[in-house]
């Protein structure tokens, strides 16, 4: 399956490509069209050349009371010269713990092994520069500039599919702070009619 996703890039400075951070913590407020419905905290860790990054989006009001759970994404790897080499992505649900899913990405082997559900299976065919439902944001960081369009492999806790990135002003948007090391600060993703949003509120960033 090929996914499409347009990327906006806020031009607020030059940018040149760094050393990834040792900490990051981006804290969003998730709206589902114009209304909120809770936030998303996303945390990147570095401890030499490996990394963890979480994300755990939680409801907020009375939402809350009627889903006091939270959805966990994980994912862990190295941090190589060309960026993040993910090894390891996790799904989970605290209301659902037997729904947790995982992806072990075999580098060796060009592979992933998938498990859910009491299930095992395996996808061949792993590209190098491969990342994962959460890690393809932030291996942005790594790049001096973002191309204006360019295809990668992304992997989730049960499939992998090819995401294409465009410029454009419509579709699934990512913004991006050059002056921020490319993080996103903004995510919109309409289907269907239903437009949901994530918008960054505050970030904590320690070289």
């Amino acid at each position: 399956m090929r996914q499409f996703l347009a990327l906006t890039v806020c031009l607020l400075a030059t940018a040149v490509a760094q050393a990834a951070p040792r900490h990051i913590e981006l804290v969003y407020d998730l709206y589902r069209n114009g209304h909120k419905l809770g936030q998303v905290t996303d945390t990147f860790s570095r401890s030499g050349k490996q990394y963890t990054l979480v994300s755990e989006t939680r409801a907020s009001g009375p939402l809350a009371m009627l889903w006091p759970g939270a959805i966990r994404l994980k994912s862990t790897g190295e941090v190589t010269r060309a960026g993040l080499r993910p090894t390891q992505f996790e799904h989970a649900r605290s209301d659902a713990p037997h729904k947790l899913a995982t992806a072990r990405l075999d580098w060796k082997q060009q592979r992933i092994d998938f498990k859910y559900k009491g299930r095992s299976w395996q996808v061949e065919g792993l590209q190098a520069g491969a990342q994962d439902q959460l890690s393809q944001l932030y291996q942005m960081m790594f790049a001096p500039s973002v191309p204006a369009d360019y295809t990668l492999q992304v992997v989730s806790g049960r499939d992998l599919n090819d995401y294409h990135y465009v410029r454009s002003d419509g579709g699934s948007l990512v913004w991006v702070a050059p002056a921020r090391q490319h993080l996103p600060v903004q995510v919109r993703v309409v289907d269907e009619g239903v437009t949901v949003e994530q918008r960054l509120v505050r970030a904590t960033v320690k070289n």
